[in-house]
């Protein structure tokens, strides 16, 4: 183990959670060093022993792991053992492992799942503006106005917010694509419905330069040497 590590850092590392959910964590009392309540912000070194949730974590010798998966509807990205179709035991991997992000339950496509928390937190932070792609159909014909509008950025009144501007492209009479580079909660359902429309179908098929391509439905497969180069480089100078 690095020697004097935050400890935030170090459950990260070790796959346990984000460090934003490791700092949730030890303000809540959850987190132990050598049996003892952690501090926020405290440091650890080698020989001491860290107790997450009850367990022991240690991060000697963790392999990174990371994950593409195609996700069917029906299945919530999360870890949270309360939600029974939870992402985390539906897939049942070997591993350790928690989404990157979230994908609605009624949405499909991509999602990509690992054990290293910096590269969570590197990837979701809207201020890092990373790109993920969506294919979308709608109930009603796909107008210039509408594409324009989507386009331009769109006031949610929910969330009191407008939308960055991105890229749409209409496919077919009902059908575009979109590319976004933040997240916000329903982001693109929620487009739609302030210009009129409703969301019937919505997959995710790009997050970076990692594709969703011919990935069947709820399957998974490792995202390849090739690709982990090219997001790690993608990834230089992200905030995390």
């Amino acid at each position: 183990m690095e020697d004097n590590i935050r400890l935030n850092k170090f459950l990260s590392d070790a796959g346990v959670c984000s460090r934003r959910a490791a700092d949730k964590a030890i303000e809540a009392g959850e987190v132990l060093v050598n049996g003892k309540p952690a501090v926020m912000g405290q440091r650890i070194s080698e020989g001491d022993k860290v107790e997450y949730a009850g367990k022991l974590v240690s991060n000697a010798d963790k392999k990174p792991i990371l994950l593409a998966y195609n996700k069917p509807a029906g299945i919530v990205c999360t870890a949270e053992k309360r939600e029974k179709n939870n992402i985390v035991d539906h897939l049942n991997y070997h591993k350790r492992i928690y989404p990157i992000g979230r994908l609605d339950k009624d949405s499909t496509g991509l999602i990509l799942l690992t054990n290293q928390g910096d590269l969570v937190n590197k990837i979701m932070r809207a201020v890092n503006a990373h790109e993920k792609e969506y294919v979308v159909s709608v109930d009603k014909e796909i107008t210039g106005d509408f594409i324009k509008k989507m386009s331009d950025g769109v006031y949610l009144d929910e969330l009191e917010v407008i939308t960055r501007k991105c890229k749409v492209r209409k496919l077919s009479k009902y059908e575009f694509n979109i590319i976004l580079t933040q997240g916000l909660n329903r982001q693109i359902r929620r487009m739609c419905q302030m210009l009129g429309y409703r969301v019937k179908t919505l997959k995710r098929v790009r997050i970076m330069n990692i594709n969703l391509a011919d990935l069947k439905e709820d399957t998974y497969r490792d995202v390849t040497a090739e690709e982990l180069k090219v997001l790690t480089s993608l990834l230089e100078g992200s905030k995390n």
